[in-house]
């Protein structure tokens, strides 16, 4: 704190000279009185010792503090959020009766549904491209308008009233699960909601979107941070989204759309009913996928497995290879992790670090020398990679038949520079990724990268030695990599599994909460971990004994009945 004879707090800003300044200095002020940046976009918000704050905070004590702007992914989250208000403002508007769903991310933008009291659940009603046109014309009137997002704070129990009074009841049931006893809301205009993060400082800042028709929804379109002053060019990605749909539909029959609907089931002791229809959801699926393999086992000779990380590709890949054997099939795995170059010749990211997403960390020679070896029927020494000493090291021997299949899994093997000179019919494509299809509430959605950054969070620190910190500080080099090298090739995969459990989160919080507390305000990946911390404060913990040994979840929880 300051001392009385001085008066005066010291603030670092940008990790530059440390000025001198009263408390009660605002983060507002100061921008208005020293120049933090000459060029580039305008700051929007900051990180005050490494916490986010919006610009109206009031410093009271010596502190660090780091403006971002909407090229940050702390910015782009601010926008996306901001303009979700605005969207759920709009529709208030012109159909008062209606409601919005904010839903899953497809290209560069967030799937919306729009919901009608009396429709039977799950069906969004119809919008026309004129119904769209008004609710973006009423959002650009409030961009227009430049409102302030104004950030209170209010007892959980007003908080609560507020939402009854709106109609809002998914969030009335949220935040009784909500341990302070205080929360912050945002109020714009006359409409006041709950957003879990920061939102701008004005709706005049959110000038570049766009509401374009995705039937039985619409897309809510927003800028990348890469360039946040224009829209990329849209593209649909029609296997995705029907996978995410069919997931979502099994949802609204399960009745879990929202987190609170999850935690009802796991209050009233029906938890473990779910985790089993959950799970018989997963392995009907695995068989089905391995029942299409089995129609073109004249021609197929190698399942080429690809998904982000923290996918769950392994496990799968062990599930599969089981749903093989039933139908008669003699599966063998082959890991393109072991077929990593040694570490001295893996190449490095624009930072200098080791880019381990990079296509040539794979040696791709030697994989398609020892496929091609063993459709032969040629006995090939696989490599092994020792992932302690960075080096390839001989493995163990293999030859197969005619009634083998070859199941290659690893990030890179949808990528078609991977085993060129193989006939395409040679090949079955499969893409996993987690696609969280359940919602805080109506307007706070769960990333899939977030679902499989906490899994992976969970594994690493158990497993692989890393902490949390150190997991959450290499993310943006993973989401970089999966960006260039891994989601541009999910459309070839003839099958897109979706990994992700409805319960699962419930599941690992109690292992990833422990490990993210450990992130003490002074460690720069502070403000994310709370974030996460914040999203898993929501759920009820599921015991460890109801997910079942062979669950996809236990290959980041441990004890599986699988090998690793």
């Amino acid at each position: 704190m300051p001392s009385e004879t001085t008066k005066t707090i010291r603030v670092e800003i940008n990790g530059g000279t440390p000025l001198d300044v009263a408390p009660g200095t605002t983060l507002r002020d100061l921008l208005s009185r020293w120049s933090v940046s000459d060029t580039g976009p305008d700051p929007i918000g900051a990180k005050v010792n490494n916490k986010i704050a919006d610009l109206s905070r009031e410093l009271e004590e010596d502190c660090r503090v780091e403006f971002f702007d909407l090229t940050s992914r702390d910015g782009n989250l601010l926008y996306q959020r901001s303009l979700c208000f605005l969207l759920v403002m709009a529709v208030r508007k012109i159909f008062p009766d209606l409601k919005v769903y904010i839903n899953h991310v497809l290209g560069d933008g967030y799937f919306c549904a729009i919901h009608a009291p009396g429709l039977r659940h799950g069906e969004p009603v119809q919008l026309t491209e004129e119904d769209l046109g008004r609710i973006e014309a009423e959002i650009r009137a409030l961009v227009d308008r430049d409102l302030p997002f104004e950030r209170v704070q209010v007892s959980v129990e007003e908080a609560r009233r507020i939402f009854a009074d709106n109609g809002q009841p998914e969030k009335v049931e949220l935040l009784r699960y909500r341990t302070d006893p205080k929360i912050s809301l945002y109020r714009c205009g006359d409409a006041i909601n709950h957003f879990c993060g920061y939102l701008l400082p004005r709706t005049g800042m959110v000038k570049v979107f766009a509401l374009t028709p995705c039937p039985p929804g619409f897309l809510l379109r927003f800028p990348h941070r890469s360039d946040p002053t224009q829209l990329e060019p849209f593209v649909m990605y029609p296997k995705l989204f029907r996978v995410i749909r069919e997931f979502e539909e099994w949802n609204h029959i399960l009745g879990l759309e929202v987190v609170p609907q999850l935690n009802r089931v796991i209050e009233s002791g029906g938890v473990s009913e779910f985790i089993k229809v959950a799970e018989a959801l997963h392995e009907k699926k695995i068989a089905g996928i391995a029942d299409q393999i089995l129609e073109r086992r004249r021609q197929v000779r190698l399942v080429l497995i690809s998904g982000p990380s923290s996918s769950g590709k392994t496990t799968f890949s062990k599930r599969l290879a089981v749903q093989l054997r039933v139908n008669g099939l003699k599966p063998v795995i082959v890991h393109l992790d072991d077929f990593f170059v040694d570490r001295d010749r893996t190449p490095r990211d624009a930072s200098g670090d080791f880019d381990f997403e990079a296509f040539a960390t794979i040696d791709s020679e030697l994989l398609a020398d020892c496929v091609h070896r063993l459709l032969r029927g040629d006995c090939v020494t696989m490599p092994r990679f020792d992932f302690k000493s960075g080096k390839s090291q001989r493995g163990d021997e293999l030859q197969i038949d005619s009634d083998h299949i070859l199941l290659i899994e690893g990030i890179h093997a949808l990528n078609p520079d991977l085993l060129p000179r193989l006939p395409e019919g040679l090949k079955f494509h499969l893409f996993t990724s987690a696609l969280t299809a359940l919602n805080i509430d109506h307007h706070n959605r769960i990333s899939s990268s977030d679902t499989r950054m906490i899994r992976r969070i969970v594994r690493d620190s158990q497993y692989r030695g890393y902490s949390a910190e150190e997991t959450i500080g290499r993310w943006p080099s993973v989401r970089r990599g999966e960006g260039r090298n891994i989601f541009p090739y999910q459309e070839r995969a003839d099958v897109i599994f979706n990994t992700a459990l409805t319960y699962e989160l419930a599941a690992l919080r109690r292992f990833a909460m422990p490990i993210l507390q450990e992130i003490t305000p002074e460690r720069p990946v502070h403000s994310e971990a709370r974030r996460i911390l914040y999203l898993l404060s929501y759920f009820r913990d599921i015991e460890v004994d109801e997910v079942p040994r062979h669950s996809l979840l236990r290959e980041f929880i441990g004890d599986s009945s699988f090998d690793y």
